[in-house]
């Protein structure tokens, strides 16, 4: 036991040095140390005083803990939550959808998001979502004013199970006064940025055993419609591969999608590094020390922010996803496909990166009259609709500025792969961008290839956004 506090001392040491690596460091050995102590996770109020071992006690006298308890991540946190609104079913649901909402000083949006959840949402589809709302405002009468609001214009959704309002009291929360101020922030900045941690925390761990995925959500969100369809669409096309959290909008803490089985560690997580910096960045650690390196972002996005005023002082806030698309109900089936091209590819942005629905492209060096871009597919297939875009919005003019789109039948081998014989023609490029519907109308043979060509040279560099292909039955596997 005294070599753990050595190391406690050594790494408090460190600490003063620099904030990063001893952040890095102590996450990788009390994660180390998970792999081998179960026990148990306590967090407590002023009543109760256990020996502590805190990194920070200074500013952490509410949350005691001992060094056995920092190493389970698997327990849920000891928490009384009252209930303002509605109770939890007895019955799991597929998806949970998290807000945590704080009075702010100009506007308030958690009413149009709740609207938007339920309003964009099909009868079938709102039998599988339960939606949480955590007011995180130590304020009680404006709480119980918005419950007031809350429950009478949802009032069908709480009694139905859909919609629960809860608050973690006051007292569960760790000290506010005295954080580090990492990364030269204001003090009432960290004091915010802490506290909405620890929100999360709080809201991650009460919706732990309500569904089997978790979205997390801002308060201030418009979504897009039956976006639980192309949710789950995703989800099934991501069945027998690893992942820890799927993204659904590039901003901030909106549209992040996690196992429900991981809010614990992660509501722990929140919890231990809550003065160490910002939510969205330990997102981002946390994925990454689940082992998955990189983003795993979807296109087009499923929600928007909407709130002009942030919750931190009412400042302007003005981001937007140029993703987001409000029927994104039509998420594309691209149907298992073999792609190649003649154009020089740059680093590792290959053909298949165009194909995919993540956030990813293909670029390619300026291509020439005749170059092309080929799509062939395992199995011949029916197309309702094609959707291809090209160039970015840092490189706009890296556009196909000349080309066609084919489709084509009567698959022969070549040298370089498997190519079809025969193309008809569907459509020109325009700014870059091309959309043709009602393929299966206009083409009567099944397709076994799309392709697209380049009709003319170009000085500018080629970047395939996306190719989007929607497809008039399940595609053969």
């Amino acid at each position: 036991m005294r070599l753990v506090w050595k190391s406690l001392d050594k790494m408090r040491c460190l600490r003063k040095r620099s904030t990063i690596p001893f952040l890095g460091f102590l996450i990788t050995f009390l994660l180390f140390l998970n792999l081998y102590i179960e026990d148990g996770y306590v967090l407590e109020g002023d009543k109760r005083q256990l020996r502590e071992t805190s990194v920070h006690p200074s500013s952490s006298e509410r949350y005691v803990h001992t060094f056995r308890d920092l190493s389970n991540f698997s327990g849920s946190i000891n928490v009384t939550y009252r209930y303002l609104a509605g109770t939890p079913l007895n019955r799991k649901k597929y998806l949970t959808i998290g807000l945590s909402s704080v009075k702010r000083k100009r506007g308030n949006y958690l009413l149009e998001t709740i609207k938007s959840i339920f309003d964009q949402s099909s009868y079938e589809e709102l039998k599988e979502i339960v939606v949480v709302v955590h007011l995180a405002d130590f304020d009680l009468a404006w709480c119980e004013n918005l419950v007031q609001e809350i429950t009478r214009k949802f009032a069908h959704h709480i009694i139905a199970g859909r919609l629960l309002v809860i608050q973690a009291p006051e007292e569960y929360y760790p000290s506010l006064d005295g954080l580090k101020r990492n990364y030269n922030d204001p003090e009432d900045r960290v004091r915010f940025r802490s506290k909405q941690n620890v929100d999360y925390a709080f809201l991650l761990n009460f919706c732990t055993n309500l569904s089997h995925f978790y979205m997390m959500l801002e308060d201030d969100v418009r979504c897009s419609r039956n976006f639980l369809t192309g949710l789950k669409k995703v989800i099934t096309s991501r069945e027998g591969s690893y992942w820890v959290m799927l993204e659904f909008s590039k901003l901030g803490y909106i549209g992040k999608l996690y196992h429900s089985r991981d809010l614990p560690r992660l509501a722990h997580f929140l919890l231990m590094f809550y003065q160490e910096m910002p939510c969205d960045w330990l997102l981002i650690h946390f994925r990454g020390l689940l082992a998955q390196k990189d983003v795993i972002r979807f296109k087009p996005s499923l929600f928007q922010h909407m709130g002009y005023y942030s919750s931190y002082k009412g400042v302007e806030n003005k981001l937007k996803d140029d993703d987001f698309e409000e029927d994104s109900i039509d998420i594309p089936d691209n149907p298992p496909a073999s792609l190649y091209t003649n154009i020089n590819v740059f680093e590792n942005y290959d053909a298949t990166k165009a194909y995919s629905t993540v956030d990813e492209y293909f670029w390619g060096k300026p291509p020439s009259t005749g170059d092309f871009f080929v799509i062939v597919f395992n199995k011949s297939i029916k197309i309702s609709k094609i959707k291809i875009v090209t160039g970015s919005d840092d490189r706009q003019n890296d556009i196909l500025h000349h080309g066609a789109l084919e489709v084509g039948e009567k698959l022969v081998g070549t040298k370089k792969g498997k190519q079809c014989s025969s193309y008809i023609t569907l459509g020109e490029f325009k700014n870059g961008n091309i959309e043709v519907q009602d393929v299966d109308h206009k083409i009567a043979f099944d397709i076994e290839c799309v392709r697209i060509v380049v009709t003319a040279s170009q000085k500018e560099w080629l970047i395939i956004r996306s190719i989007s292909l929607w497809t008039t039955q399940p595609p053969s596997q």
